[in-house]
């Protein structure tokens, strides 16, 4: 059976996220490294380290996935910590090498391979296509943490959008936090067309198509509907004219990851 396609699109969009980072980190200095990033808690370099060590992690868990042998027990703490004990400098530099090696391994795959990959996630099953599209996810949002640290201005790239905004659905049990008041809020976006239902549970959020006809509670660009699911469409970093009670809800709703 010949490759699935999608993964071939999702690794060739890692590709140039990857090159995207990389042009972003390299020649900054330490203090640049060590500046707040957009999630309060993190600098720049702590950004880095959460990219470079997830790179770590599931490559190894493409390791164990086609080998049929499971990940040791304690082997994601013994990554966290050891990156953790790294320094700005060595933080940024290696986690361009980490999202290198990760790239490489996915690329040896052969067609077999790709086709039978399965990984554990929790209550979840991958495949290779929702795996990669989970690691573009993050990668191309946490880039913009620290593109958007030095461009205030900066947005979610439209080539990276345009895979991106299909796959939040899996993303939305995670990030969504239910306030408790069922009810379903229609989103309509542009620059890739698309129309989602919030439908918001006694607990959690779940995320799904609806008629682009349909009535619409809040329209803009879905690259600003794929930071509002991360958290990261505060006012400040909002597109004009989009303010809104239901951007308000949207926004509690996801508090971000």
């Amino acid at each position: 059976m010949p490759p699935d396609n999608s993964v071939s699109q999702r690794l060739d969009a890692l590709e140039v996220s990857a090159q995207r980072l990389a042009s972003m980190v390299n020649g900054l200095k330490l203090e640049q490294l060590d500046q707040q990033a957009y999630p309060s808690k993190w600098s720049v370099a702590d950004v880095l380290s959460h990219i470079g060590s997830g790179a770590v992690i599931m490559r190894r868990g493409i390791d164990a996935a086609v080998s049929g042998e499971p990940v040791e027990a304690g082997f994601n703490q013994s990554v966290w910590d050891e990156w953790n004990a790294k320094g700005s400098a060595a933080r940024a530099s290696e986690a361009l090498i980490a999202d290198r090696a990760l790239l490489d391994r996915v690329a040896s795959l052969t067609d077999a391979e790709r086709e039978s990959f399965h990984y554990s996630l929790g209550p979840f099953q991958l495949d290779l296509t929702t795996f990669l599209g989970l690691r573009l996810n993050e990668h191309v949002l946490h880039s913009w943490d620290v593109d958007v640290t030095f461009h205030p201005t900066a947005t979610l790239p439209e080539d990276a959008v345009a895979i991106v905004i299909d796959s939040l659905e899996m993303v939305v049990g995670f990030a969504g936090k239910s306030d408790g008041l069922e009810r379903v809020l229609t989103v309509h976006t542009t620059d890739p067309s698309r129309a989602f239902a919030v439908n918001v549970g006694p607990e959690r959020l779940a995320l799904t198509a609806a008629e682009r006809s349909a009535a619409v509670d809040l329209e803009l660009p879905s690259e600003a509907f794929v930071r509002l699911v991360y958290g990261r469409l505060d006012p400040d970093h909002s597109p004009p004219d989009i303010e809104s009670p239901e951007l308000e809800q949207l926004r509690a709703l996801f508090p971000g990851l």
